[in-house]
């Protein structure tokens, strides 16, 4: 069966094959409605958008993609800035970091590395930018809708990065968020004991923060704790603005209505704990004599805070690694059954928490 063209796009979508070319390369300038329309054929053919079809065939672009959402997070680089280190690495958030793996990775393979990282235009877009000049793509959980992945990896191999296995015929690679959230926790309650732990989590399309939620929830089972059926403040993104935020709504919190203040906050990510440091220090709040602070991801701007930053280290370079060498092996073998890895994390105990 040969392979959808963008003449047979036009045809099922009722437009001219120039306006399927804009909804590509422009979709700012096509009508949402009509834009919505040539996506839709596009996704009942199967049909990939190639700036090469027969370097596309032959998978011989010598470009492996990576897909994500840009959050970016300005007051990351402030926070390196003002610190005494001397370390050019100190601002490389979670996606900065994965890059840093793939790309290293996909030169010894002999690849390069293309890059869509934008919430303007949609899913469609970084789709759009990706597919069709690449030999293979990552793509982090949630990025592009599961429908047009299904699409993608019918002419393309895929490796999710992060969050739970939604198509199973794709390679997918996670680390061990539950398990590390739960030895985290345990470490506050069983070395520290804290007995009134507070989660901050994110909004409920972060699979990663939902799976560290449950390790959360594990630990305070086991310890005999209340288990809270939700955290106890949901970030809309997990930056360190969103971190202050909800450091300041929990003091806010228990001064105001008499509820016990939190003896531990525990934010889902790295970045929103270094805004809660900030804010603590702001409001006069000792850490970790008055509450102590705990993150997750093991950024390198987790060790240079102060106080460091008691943290779950993931090996997120590794998990770029990792995606190229699955690339690499679907590509020298499309026929082979899918992989889905785990890797592993570790507890670093730092002054946060009063360890260190």
């Amino acid at each position: 069966m040969s392979a959808p063209t963008v003449y047979d796009v036009a045809e099922r979508s009722g437009v001219s094959i120039a306006t399927v070319s804009r909804v590509y390369r422009n979709p700012d300038s096509v009508r949402a409605q009509t834009r919505e329309k040539v996506m839709e054929a596009a996704r009942e053919l199967g049909y990939v958008p190639s700036g090469s079809a027969r370097g596309l065939a032959s998978r011989t672009t010598g470009v492996l993609g990576l897909c994500f959402p840009d959050y970016a997070d300005p007051d990351a680089e402030s926070a390196a800035a003002a610190s005494d280190a001397d370390d050019d690495q100190a601002v490389m958030l979670y996606s900065d970091q994965i890059i840093r793996g793939m790309e290293r990775a996909a030169r010894r393979h002999g690849y390069a590395l293309l890059i869509a990282a934008s919430l303007d235009g949609g899913p469609e877009s970084l789709v759009a930018k990706v597919a069709g000049r690449v030999d293979g793509f990552a793509v982090l959980a949630r990025t592009v809708p599961t429908a047009d992945l299904e699409v993608i990896s019918r002419r393309l191999p895929v490796v999710m990065l992060a969050g739970p296995r939604e198509i199973d015929h794709l390679d997918h690679i996670v680390v061990a968020n539950t398990e590390g959230e739960r030895e985290l926790t345990r470490h506050l309650i069983e070395d520290h004991g804290l007995r009134h732990l507070a989660f901050v989590g994110a909004e409920e399309e972060s699979p990663d923060a939902q799976a560290r939620f449950r390790g959360f929830q594990e630990a305070c089972r086991d310890a005999g704790l209340p288990v809270p059926s939700r955290p106890e403040v949901r970030a809309g993104m997990m930056t360190q603005a969103e971190g202050a935020l909800a450091a300041d709504a929990l003091l806010d919190r228990s001064e105001g209505t008499g509820v016990e203040r939190p003896e531990a906050m525990l934010f889902a990510n790295d970045q929103m704990a270094v805004g809660a440091l900030q804010a603590l220090e702001r409001r006069g709040v000792r850490v970790p004599e008055d509450i102590a602070v705990t993150g997750f991801d093991g950024i390198p701007l987790s060790r240079i805070v102060r106080p460091p930053l008691t943290t779950v280290r993931q090996p997120i370079r590794q998990l770029g690694e990792e995606a190229v060498e699955l690339l690499v092996q679907r590509l020298a073998d499309p026929g082979r059954a899918p992989v889905s890895l785990e890797l592993p994390v570790s507890v670093t105990r730092r002054a946060s928490c009063g360890c260190g």
